[in-house]
């Protein structure tokens, strides 16, 4: 059903925008004609009179037509650009909400791994641990598959635009103003940020 809405509303977005459109082009056919009607009448006006006023206003309707006309089928044409951009990151991004709401979902799934990695030896504590494993990579593929991919900054420089300091300790064996450690890994959806990633940041001198 919310991919039937987004779906109608983005036909409605495209019909308001063609509207918009076809009525620039009928401004812009408009003033097609006026420039038409407008040398009608410089051509029917006697040359021999000179500097004949009729002449010059036809000569400044045309002028004032054609720029009419011009700038008509410029916004025509933009409107459609902005209207293929909009549809595009419509659907670059439709899943940002539902990808945003599935993010503690897998951050649990991230503990139930490593909780599985340190219980004690055994058979059944192996087929557990196997087991989350495989649903945790089953997760990570289905979020490459949308585009949507985890950011693990250790060792990189800090990021404000991606990463959220929670931390600055003295770290000497490290670059100042670089992550040390993530306590929450960030995410991003087609390159736009969906969460960043909690760091600590070592200080610098």
């Amino acid at each position: 059903m919310t991919n039937e809405a987004g779906d109608r509303e983005q036909d409605g977005s495209d019909g308001r925008a063609e509207a918009s459109a076809k009525a620039y082009e009928d401004i812009a056919k408009a003033a097609q004609d006026g420039i038409a009607d407008a040398g009608d009448a410089a051509e029917a006006a006697d040359p021999a009179e000179g500097r004949d006023p009729a002449l010059l206003q036809a000569q400044e309707e045309a002028a004032s037509f054609r720029d009419l006309a011009l700038r008509a089928q410029a916004e025509a044409e933009n409107i459609r650009r902005r209207a293929a951009r909009d549809v595009e990151q419509a659907h670059k991004f439709a899943l940002e909400k539902f990808a945003g709401e599935l993010l503690p979902v897998l951050d649990s799934i991230e503990k139930a791994v490593e909780a599985a990695g340190a219980l004690a030896e055994g058979e059944d504590t192996k087929a557990m641990a196997e087991g989350v494993t495989l649903c945790h990579r089953l997760f990570l593929d289905t979020f490459g598959k949308a585009g949507i991919m985890p950011i693990e900054p250790h060792g990189e420089p800090f990021d404000p635009e991606q990463h959220q300091a929670m931390a600055m300790i003295e770290a000497p064996n490290a670059t100042p103003n670089s992550v040390v450690d993530v306590l929450q890994k960030g995410y991003a959806l087609n390159g736009r940020l969906l969460r960043a990633a909690m760091v600590v940041v070592a200080k610098g001198a």
